[in-house]
């Protein structure tokens, strides 16, 4: 479900240990609010309430929201029952729901739980179950019916539509919704669990890896057993008889919406550990049309999005958690809300409005912030029987939350229509094409749509062409002339005919005049060489020979993208001139300005979560060439064409690349093509070149830098201050160099200066232990919240767009705002002007974690302690 994975570096989070060294300050507030409604912006002209904190009643962390008949919510604790709520209409004096906890089988049982899923459709519910049966819940993973068979409004009955295999967990099956018709169930599933066997597939069910970069998959073992095609959506019938596959190629989309017009979008994640990657790929809205796959794939293995066999994004959000999508209608909402697409950010607690205008056979997006609080964890959502908006909080046992938002002024609930133009009228008649079985006439309707200028029609032709007998158009493929039209029928041939068609199909491709064609058609041709490569086989060596000679001459070609593809092609064909190209390239390679370019900036999120935000700080300060680390992974697998010069400089790279901070999987990726290369080198070379790589600054999994030999041993526990206090009685005799130790591996020095050593981010702790007791300094770090000085602070900026920024205060002149918001790159600045801000406040939330100390057990602990009692003084008492 979320998307977040343990981080790499779990205490780069520990910044400032001694935030009690001044009092915080907060701007005077105009009016007493809720606290837990005080730390939500809000666009103008909207409320929220706050309505039910369910972990407060010993009720679990609830993750699904959906209304019954009659306008109740029912909402799935992630690890316990379902529960049904009345909620008080808007502006009640008393907003407390009747709650009521589902019994369905035995009383005391959790009869149907463990949901991450739940829809209420065709007077029953469904329930998306998402778990191993144990002796607390006896359901498996899959889809379930529940209904109420004897009129007591009590379910009674579970009905299993369909066990799911595979790794149950946060990228399991999630969310379901009905279709616009209100006749079908359409359900969204992550990628760790399998495509089960369907009645009819919209995306033909010939998908594989098809990539020829050299395989890397995660270091750290993450998806490393999950393939092709990643997560999915389908649709079923309400009894669950006919399953049919929409669309593939996600990571671990949670959540569908439908717009009025009938399009079907999603909110997929991204791999955080692939951060400064060039595989990496952002949290994106997605356009889910009928057989669309969109590249997800194991390790390093993802599409490019400007591959022509899957479709790009709408948007880029960027980096986050996604969970919920829903769209506004049915609200009480202006239309520009009713019509918006809100999509839920669970790590930065930010509800992004996105605003969808129809472009040729799909939709170009905008977007704005719609909520945003911190913490938020954001979990479901929905547009209740009132016309309010409810969300709720929580997941992964968090503090849980149900929230409702209302707009609290006049509406005119009319709408203008919106105009689909006649590109999206046409790739809509193509997707007919994707149903039903072969259909007479089909070939000859679709063909001239293949070299249509816009994608999303090329793509549904393409696809209707692959849902008809390959022996209705393999002839007319092979003998078409024009070069788009060609490109994408050999695609289709490719991934459909017989491996021996390999040679008629390059010959095909190689009558096409590179030279004539644009960036794009030199993707679209490059890729369609790689997928016969790939699914075909190594050519025989003259036609081999034939493909280096037709595409040597034109690499590099100048364009990122085209030359990562040729030059991943040519070294796999052991083009002789291929190495020395590429390491050209990758000495050079420059990065594309919009290069993974995201509605939300990176740096706009540090703050927002410092379990999150600070890993991306410590990464942006020294983000990874992408374009070069592509190029070194693809000379990983190179066996020809290398000289001991060209080693040397190749290994030399590799050295210096280990200096960037990427993602948690960065080091080890690099470290893998290091040893890829290392394969093919002579033995006697071997040791000389491993050195030269970097070997000896490598731990011994080459997943992480050498750091300190000193590391906690544990085992730690959840330290109570109290608990912790009581051992500060006796730091006599400790250990100054176990201290040292500690205070390196915990990461306090990568933040805090101590005795003119480490970092700045925090405050300088060489005096730490003349001002402050042992209780305050375990008080400031267990409950880093409760106190926060001001000259650490972060400040929120409310702009007038609906936007917000956060980040440090440096400075202000008569127009502008200074502001940091990495502190890791303190000098690199934000100005905003005073006059597009509404209002600012201090944020209460530091930048440092919670539990920094709970790896350690008490003697690590004591000799922690006593390092930052003795502020490193050797002759310390503490010492003595």
């Amino acid at each position: 479900m979320f998307t977040k994975l343990s981080i790499g570096k779990p205490l780069i989070l520990i910044l400032t240990v001694c935030l009690v060294l001044s009092c915080g300050k907060s701007e005077e507030k105009t009016e007493p609010l809720h606290p837990k409604l005080e730390k939500l912006k809000l666009i103008s002209g909207f409320k929220a309430e706050h309505i039910y904190s369910p972990g407060e009643n010993e009720q679990g962390s609830w993750v699904g929201i959906t209304f019954d008949d009659k306008g109740r919510m029912i909402a799935t604790d992630q690890y316990g029952a379902l529960y049904r709520l009345e909620i008080p209409p808007i502006g009640s004096e008393d907003l407390t729901p009747k709650v009521e906890k589902l019994i369905i089988g035995s009383e005391g049982a959790i009869g149907m739980g463990y949901a991450q899923g739940v829809l209420y459709a065709f007077n029953s519910l469904y329930v998306m179950v998402n778990h191993n049966p144990n002796d607390a819940f006896d359901k498996g993973t899959g889809l379930y019916r529940i209904q109420d068979t004897t009129g007591d409004d009590q379910y009674d009955k579970i009905t299993l539509i369909k066990s799911l295999k595979g790794d149950p967990g946060e990228h399991g099956p999630h969310s379901m919704i009905l279709s616009p018709d209100k006749q079908s169930i359409y359900i969204v599933v992550g990628n760790h669990i399998d495509v089960p066997e369907m009645d009819s597939y919209r995306l033909p069910r010939v998908w594989d890896e098809d990539n020829l970069f050299p395989v890397i998959k995660d270091p750290r073992g993450h998806a490393n057993n999950r393939m092709s095609p990643g997560g999915w959506i389908a649709k079923i019938d309400p009894e669950g008889n006919n399953w049919e596959l929409i669309s593939a190629g996600f990571r671990n989309a949670y959540d569908i919406a439908f717009n009025e017009a009938g399009d079907l979008f999603t909110y997929d994640s991204d791999m955080e550990w692939d951060f400064g990657m060039p595989w990496y790929r952002p949290t994106r809205i997605c356009h889910v049309t009928s057989g669309s796959e969109f590249g997800w794939r194991t390790g390093n293995q993802k599409w490019s999005p400007v591959y022509p066999d899957n479709l790009p994004a709408t948007l880029n959000i960027g980096q986050g958690s996604p969970t919920n999508v829903m769209f506004g209608t049915g609200s009480n909402f202006p239309e520009k809300y009713r019509k918006a697409l809100f999509a839920f950010d669970w790590s930065f607690g930010i509800i992004y409005a996105v605003f969808l205008e129809p472009s040729g056979a799909t939709y170009s997006a905008t977007a704005e912030e719609f909520i945003s609080g911190s913490p938020l964890p954001l979990t479901d959502g929905a547009i209740g029987p009132d016309g309010a908006m409810y969300f709720m909080t929580g997941g992964r046992r968090l503090q849980s939350d149900v929230y409702r938002i209302y707009y609290d002024g006049e509406v005119d609930q009319k709408s203008t229509k919106t105009e689909l133009p006649e590109a999206h009228q046409i790739r809509r008649k193509l997707e007919e094409f994707h149903t039903g079985g072969p259909k007479a006439g089909a070939v000859d309707f679709l063909w001239p749509y293949l070299k249509h200028e816009d994608r999303f029609v090329q793509y549904a032709a393409r696809i209707a062409l692959e849902h008809q007998p390959v022996k209705e158009w393999e002839s007319k493929a092979l003998t078409e002339k024009d070069p788009k039209t060609l490109i994408q029928s050999m695609i289709a041939l490719t991934r459909h005919g017989d491996k021996y068609l390999q040679p008629k199909i390059l010959d095909a491709l190689m009558t096409i005049d590179f030279n004539q064609l644009n960036a794009t058609e030199k993707v679209n041709l490059v890729r369609a060489i790689e997928l016969s490569l790939f699914r075909q086989g190594m050519p025989s060596n003259d036609l081999r020979n034939e493909i280096v000679n037709y595409l040597d001459p034109n690499f590099p070609a100048n364009n990122n993208y085209v030359d990562r593809l040729l030059s991943k092609v040519l070294v796999h064909l052991d083009a002789p001139a291929s190495v020395e190209k590429t390491l050209t390239l990758l000495k050079g390679a420059k990065d594309d300005a919009d290069f993974q370019k995201t509605f939300t900036s990176s740096s706009d999120l540090i703050l927002r979560n410092p379990q999150y935000g600070l890993d991306i700080a410590d990464m942006l300060a020294n983000v990874p060439p992408a374009q070069q680390s592509y190029f070194a992974t693809v000379l990983g697998n190179a066996k020809v064409g290398w000289t001991p010069e060209l080693r040397e400089e190749y290994f030399n790279w590799i050295h210096d690349a280990f200096k960037y901070k990427g993602g948690r999987s960065y080091i080890g990726f690099i470290d893998r093509a290091r040893k890829m290369a290392l394969t093919h080198v002579s033995a006697d070379k071997f040791e000389y070149y491993n050195e030269l790589s970097g070997a000896s600054i490598l731990t011994g999994s080459g997943n992480d830098l050498m750091v300190s030999d000193i590391q906690p041993q544990g085992p730690g526990k959840n330290w109570k201050v109290d608990e912790a206090l009581a051992l500060m009685d006796d730091l006599k005799g400790r250990d100054l160099v176990k201290g040292k130790g500690m205070y390196a591996a915990t990461l306090c020095l990568s933040c805090h200066t101590m005795q003119g050593e480490g970092g700045i981010v925090g405050p300088d702790l060489t005096q730490l232990g003349t001002r402050f007791s042992p209780k305050d300094i375990l008080e400031s770090t267990i409950h880093p919240n409760a106190v926060i000085s001001d000259q650490y602070a972060a400040t929120i900026f409310y702009l007038a767009d609906g936007s917000s920024v956060l980040g440090k205060l440096t400075n202000e002149d008569k127009e502008k705002y200074y502001i940091s918001q990495n502190p890791f790159d303190p000098q690199t600045i934000r100005e905003i002007y005073k006059k597009d801000v509404t209002r600012k406040k201090i944020s209460d939330i530091s930048v440092m974690m919670p539990g920094l100390i709970n790896r350690l057990n008490e003697e690590e602990l004591k000799d922690l302690m006593a390092y930052l009692i003795s502020g490193g003084n050797p002759n310390h008492e503490v010492y003595q």
